[in-house]
């Protein structure tokens, strides 16, 4: 038994914001941005009217189609995302309940930002080959326009990140020239910080060496979020761009390599490699890295940004919807991302 994408599909909002328009609320041009990411617009959600549920519920609407299945064929939910509409419930609930998905169905909420929808798949692969699940709709769905800093302090941040939302309908297959191969998951946890967003959180400055009296006994009081906290504007995402791209530029390739060697594959016999959608400057790297030519990795950050969990399922959705991808074709998808945590997936078509 392998595990197939029976119907795939995304959604990204209708908002399109230029480089240029963040000169209003940041001091930054366009050509700086395009020079450190390659980006050159992002989309962002309509205020009050869409979040990542919303977002999660088109993407899965198009891939449920394709598929031919419809809500209640559905028996397990996988949310991969980073910007959860509530600290708790997770999204996979309230998917479930947009979509008028019965209630035998499951639900599980995974945190693992850029690899969210890479080790989403893995578990999902899990579930289908022991015959537990049939039909699983696995989704990355972001809005980060809701939570990063408009002003020049978060600059480095906010110029990369896009909202938007991908998801497939995974399935069963007998067919062995077809589905996933394998899937490849690491994480390494020693530079959490370095790509974090620590606040509000529970962890009260343990890890950061930042603590602080809550009240005047120091026992009361809240430990999310405080008044310091809030005063000096420490809820916003941070990241040491180079170390990020640092660790980046050594995980992807072997992570990749990997995939190809666990089933007996070289560089030549890739179709199309999907990587993550974090910098162009780290995908161009990679390409260059593994002599792969350009017509066998599929990038589209420039026009959508960073879409963390839904970047990997948005590239390969349009690469798909674009012909670049076609029945048979051995494709890879890799990510990298906070965490730090990264992962590959190897699929034939």
């Amino acid at each position: 038994m392998k595990t197939k994408i029976a119907g795939i599909g995304y959604y990204v909002p209708s908002n399109i914001v230029k480089n240029d328009d963040l000169k209003v609320v940041m001091d930054t041009t366009d050509e700086w941005i395009q020079e450190r990411t390659g980006i050159q617009e992002r989309r962002y959600v309509t205020r009050f009217k869409e979040n990542t549920t919303t977002q999660a519920v088109q993407a899965s609407k198009i891939a449920m189609e394709r598929a031919g299945v419809t809500p209640n064929d559905i028996d397990f939910i996988i949310f991969a995302t980073l910007s959860p509409d509530y600290y708790f419930p997770g999204c996979g609930v309230l998917l479930q309940r947009e979509l008028g998905i019965k209630n035998n169905c499951a639900a599980l909420d995974i945190r693992n930002q850029c690899s969210g929808f890479v080790y989403g798949l893995s578990i999902a692969d899990q579930f289908i080959k022991t015959g537990m699940y049939k039909n699983i709709l696995l989704v990355g769905s972001e809005t980060h326009s809701a939570g990063i800093d408009f002003s020049t302090r978060g600059r480095n941040v906010t110029v990369i990140f896009g909202d938007g939302a991908g998801a497939v309908l995974l399935q069963p297959t007998t067919n062995s020239n077809q589905g996933i191969m394998s899937t490849h998951l690491h994480a390494e946890g020693l530079h959490a910080e370095k790509l974090a967003y620590l606040n509000p959180g529970a962890h009260q400055g343990i890890f950061t060496g930042e603590t602080e009296d809550f009240s005047e006994s120091g026992q009361w009081g809240s430990v999310l979020m405080t008044q310091k906290m809030y005063d000096n504007g420490n809820y916003y995402p941070n990241m040491d761009g180079p170390f990020v791209f640092k660790n980046a530029v050594v995980r992807f390739p072997q992570v990749i390599m990997e995939a190809l060697e666990a089933n007996g594959k070289q560089l030549s016999d890739i179709d199309m490699l999907i990587p993550h959608q974090a910098n162009l400057r780290i995908a161009q790297f990679i390409q260059e890295k593994l002599g792969l030519p350009a017509d066998k990795v599929h990038n589209n950050i420039q026009k959508y940004g960073n879409t963390t969990a839904a970047s990997v399922p948005i590239a390969l959705c349009e690469a798909w919807e674009m012909g670049k991808i076609k029945e048979g074709d051995l494709v890879c998808l890799a990510a990298f991302g906070s965490g730090f945590t990264w992962g590959s997936a190897l699929l034939q078509w």
